[in-house]
């Protein structure tokens, strides 16, 4: 099969088109003919092996799975002896456990759903990361009708995704994204938009019930500031230290959030089928959709690797196989 590999950490210069032999299912395990895949801030950190952190598990000195790539969509091309969920040719989109940039991939069944039917497989590969981390941090923050929710990053994959599931859960949003990407925060639901090149949410204004923090762009204190009394902040990867990126700040808010009066919670998406389940029904019902900035044949993983690093990305990109 045709698959992006890479046999050193570094740059987009590193991803190469090569023939290699396709995965065999294991055990519980179903086998989907990749027909897109997306492109997410995990695929850039292992790719350049950035932070330094993400090596422990990847590969101390090049990686382990020379094939990166997580938000798949397909169809069932095979499945391995126990699986019970899931018939060949079953159109599904699942989160892999890398290995997603390649017309082949073995994902446990626990980790695949039936892929939204208002949707086609480019669109659905813009979902499963992204998706499933906004779905599962809106959670963590015990979003209510009613609640003021702000979203720190809210152009890209992840926030466009908490905006539009923080409206369907009854929040007022507000979109905090550069002034070129405005107009498309307020597309997909935003309330209220700020311009973080000209305005600082942390200082004077609203106070809000929760804060997602996606971008990692504010010290701690100056969050809390922004923070109702009793708000929860949720803190999820964003900028950081080239050895351990944002899990420093992340662990100093875990160790803080005892002694004062609000909820500082880390979030570590995990995958999840049944988050996969719950956000096609949302895709399918209208209350969310995925938005695709670009596609990229597969061939051109590198080019959309770079365009991704440039920070103009609104949504998703997703590679075409």
């Amino acid at each position: 099969m045709k698959a992006i590999v890479q046999h050193r950490y570094g740059g987009p210069e590193v991803l190469a088109l090569a023939e290699v032999a396709a995965p065999v299912p294991a055990g519980g395990e179903v086998l989907i003919r990749v027909r897109a895949v997306g492109v997410s801030a995990g695929d850039d950190f292992v790719m350049r092996g950035e932070p330094r952190a993400v090596r422990l598990a990847f590969g101390l000195r090049r990686p382990k799975q020379p094939t990166i790539g997580r938000d798949v969509a397909g169809e069932v091309a095979a499945i391995g002896a126990g699986v019970t969920r899931f018939r060949i040719g079953d159109p599904v989109y699942a989160e892999s456990d890398q290995g997603g940039y390649a017309e082949f991939v073995a994902v446990h069944e626990d980790f695949v759903a039936v892929r939204p039917a208002t949707v086609d497989a480019v669109h659905a590969a813009a979902v499963p990361v992204s998706g499933t981390t906004a779905l599962q941090g809106l959670r963590l923050a015990r979003v209510t009708p009613g609640h003021h929710v702000l979203v720190n990053g809210a152009s890209g994959g992840v926030g466009g995704f908490a905006v539009q599931l923080a409206k369907a859960m009854g929040a007022e949003v507000t979109g905090v994204c550069r002034g070129s990407k405005a107009e498309h925060v307020r597309a997909i639901g935003a309330d209220h938009v700020i311009d973080h090149t000209t305005e600082d949410f942390t200082a004077d204004g609203p106070r809000y019930d929760v804060i997602i923090d996606l971008v990692a762009d504010h010290p701690l204190g100056r969050l809390r500031r922004a923070l109702a009394p009793g708000g929860t902040l949720v803190l999820s990867s964003g900028k950081g230290g080239k050895v351990f990126g944002p899990m420093g700040r992340m662990l100093r808010a875990s160790v803080l959030s005892p002694f004062v009066s609000q909820r500082l919670r880390s979030l570590a998406a995990r995958r999840n089928g049944d988050d996969l389940a719950e956000l096609a029904r949302r895709i399918d019902a209208g209350e969310v959709r995925p938005v695709v900035d670009e596609v990229f044949p597969l061939e051109r993983a590198a080019d959309a690797l770079t365009r991704f690093e440039s920070g103009t990305v609104r949504g998703k990109l997703v590679l075409e196989v």
